[in-house]
């Protein structure tokens, strides 16, 4: 009875969560009734990695570039990255009382707010890949030109990845952020087998520990100070 009485909570943020999407969006397409699960009413019903819907929450890690070390840890209801960079970004300058002067990103997490504010609050270097960039270079185009409606740090943002040396920066994102990924579905964290959004944080930090333990039990490889999410 009280998961019931939580999932029809969470079923009303759910319902503000859709308007507020398609007010942002500027689209009036029919939505599908919202649900909310009434085993875990926290998990929100995501896309998952075999083309599936289940109810499941959002991990986020952030790892050092060249040690390996997860440095932050967060549990989100979000069906995407794109607003999960500052929330980051906090949680370091929190822990470290400092943030990285560089944060390499994969393509889930590019959002123009959030890049202008990292810079702003920050002075954070955002590394992400470009849109179509692949696309825009075989039509002609400038992929690395600045766009309309682009803020300063958007625009760095787009100059900055037209160069070598932030292609060859960005390549270390692979072997260290999805290369953690990777170990933790090697260890086998494929699902959690508790309720809600603090425990499922209890156990990524659990993870994150013991994965730290590992890596500083080892040769110590530290290559600068760049994170990445």
């Amino acid at each position: 009875m009280e998961r019931l009485k939580e999932a029809l909570v969470n079923l009303e943020e759910v319902k503000k969560q859709r308007e507020e999407h398609a007010r942002h969006e500027a689209k009036d397409t029919k939505q599908k009734e919202p649900r909310a699960s009434s085993t875990d009413p926290e998990a929100r019903k995501m896309k998952m990695s075999d083309g599936g819907y289940r109810p499941a929450y959002n991990g986020q890690l952030s790892t050092e570039v060249g040690s390996g070390i997860i440095v932050g840890v967060e549990v989100s209801q979000a069906g995407n990255d794109t607003n999960e960079m500052l929330p980051m970004l906090g949680q370091m300058e929190e822990r470290y009382e400092q943030v990285p002067g560089q944060h390499l990103v994969d393509g889930g997490f590019v959002n123009k707010e959030q890049f202008e504010q990292a810079k702003k609050d920050y002075e954070v270097e955002v590394y992400a890949p470009l849109k179509e960039e692949k696309k825009q270079l075989e039509e002609g185009k400038d992929p690395y030109k600045p766009k309309r409606g682009d803020g300063p740090a958007v625009a760095e943002w787009r100059a900055r990845m037209g160069t070598a040396e932030a292609k060859e920066i960005y390549k270390q994102r692979a072997s260290t952020a999805e290369w953690a990924n990777a170990q933790a579905r090697n260890r086998g964290l494929y699902q959690v087998r508790v309720r809600g959004l603090r425990k499922v944080l209890t156990v990524l930090l659990w993870y994150a520990l013991a994965h730290n333990l590992v890596r500083v039990s080892g040769p110590a490889r530290c290559q600068g100070q760049r994170c990445q999410g």
